[in-house]
């Protein structure tokens, strides 16, 4: 398959929005909760939209993907 993103990219954008992005918001907003630090609605929800944002670009590398031909078919 051909992708839209390079692999290495896609693997990346793929942990960040689905792991790393999640738990950092939430994370964050937790803390900002208990110790009164800033910001705490505005981190988390900009997390989410980078998150949607990633799957949104991890959508449309799948969706646009294109069978290569092997070698051994030829």
């Amino acid at each position: 398959m051909s992708y839209f993103l390079p692999d290495k990219v896609y693997q990346i954008l793929k942990w960040a929005g689905l792991i790393a992005l999640p738990a950092l918001g939430t994370f964050y907003s937790t803390l900002a909760g208990v110790w009164g630090l800033p910001f705490g609605t505005e981190v988390l929800r900009t997390c989410a939209a980078l998150g949607v944002l990633f799957g949104v670009l991890l959508g449309v590398s799948q969706a646009t993907a294109r069978e290569t031909k092997s070698k051994d078919m030829d």
